[in-house]
């Protein structure tokens, strides 16, 4: 069985229908990076598979539960999925280690010990580990946004998602981040990454999405999808981010 099965989901706000019968498979290990305008619903998606957002229709299974049953252990599943968002979501009042240590803590009911000997190496590992003692507001973004993702790994979790987390940095911090998500791929992390950053996909993902007014237009390897794309929209989309310098 996959990692995760989206099949014939539907997604609406309202009359707006922003998920359009999509499906999805992600095979445990894999990179899959969903690109595609703003508005296409490669956020709702993430959201839909760690159960922040509610479906119309389909289901949504992840490590074996179905995630869009009634009675799911919403907790029991975000212990085995992680997800880093755009906007950082540090706690401002507590220090680096203790973001980080808070969740392994509270719903792992690990040890402050415990959940510190997780976190600490993880610090080392992304060379911030003169930082535990700091505050959120003392660290830079790309540093802030590297606590985020290592606040998901404290969880030690089978499957990562990942919302546009370099789009609030700076074009100079941008890469420090890729990196260390580049690094966690070769490690074989499964992850979903809803990215504008092309060069990322086209590197480190195992499949590439398109995704159009909802609907996954086309899906293939990196090379199929950046060389010799099948669907017409797809090769626009790609001409309209070579010409404005993304690529």
């Amino acid at each position: 069985m996959a990692l995760v099965e989206v099949n014939d989901v539907v997604k609406r706000f309202g009359a707006n229908t922003v998920l359009d019968h999509i499906d999805l498979t992600v095979e445990e290990h894999q990179v899959v990076c969903l690109i595609g305008a703003s508005g296409s619903g490669k956020s709702t998606l993430l959201r839909c598979i760690n159960g922040l957002e509610a479906t119309e229709g389909g289901t949504i299974t992840v490590t074996g539960r179905r995630v869009t049953q009634d009675d799911i252990k919403l907790n029991r599943l975000r212990r085995d999925v992680g997800i880093v968002f755009q906007a950082f979501n540090l706690f401002p009042h507590m220090t680096v280690v203790d973001n980080i240590t808070l969740a392994p803590r509270k719903v792992l009911n690990l040890s402050r010990k415990d959940a510190e000997a997780r976190a600490l190496p993880l610090l080392e590992r992304i060379g911030l580990a003169e930082k535990a003692g700091e505050y959120p507001d003392r660290l830079s973004g790309g540093q802030q946004q590297r606590v985020a993702i290592i606040r998901a790994l404290a969880m030690q979790p089978r499957l990562m998602l990942f919302d546009e987390i370099t789009s609030a940095l700076d074009p100079e911090l941008v890469n420090e981040v890729l990196h260390m998500m580049q690094e966690l791929a070769e490690q074989g992390m499964t992850m979903v990454v809803a990215t504008h950053e092309m060069a990322f996909a086209r590197d480190v993902a195992s499949k590439v999405c398109y995704l159009h007014r909802g609907q996954i237009i086309e899906e293939g390897p990196p090379g199929k999808i950046f060389t010799d794309p099948d669907h017409v929209r797809t090769a626009e989309f790609l001409r309209r981010t070579l010409d404005a310098g993304r690529m």
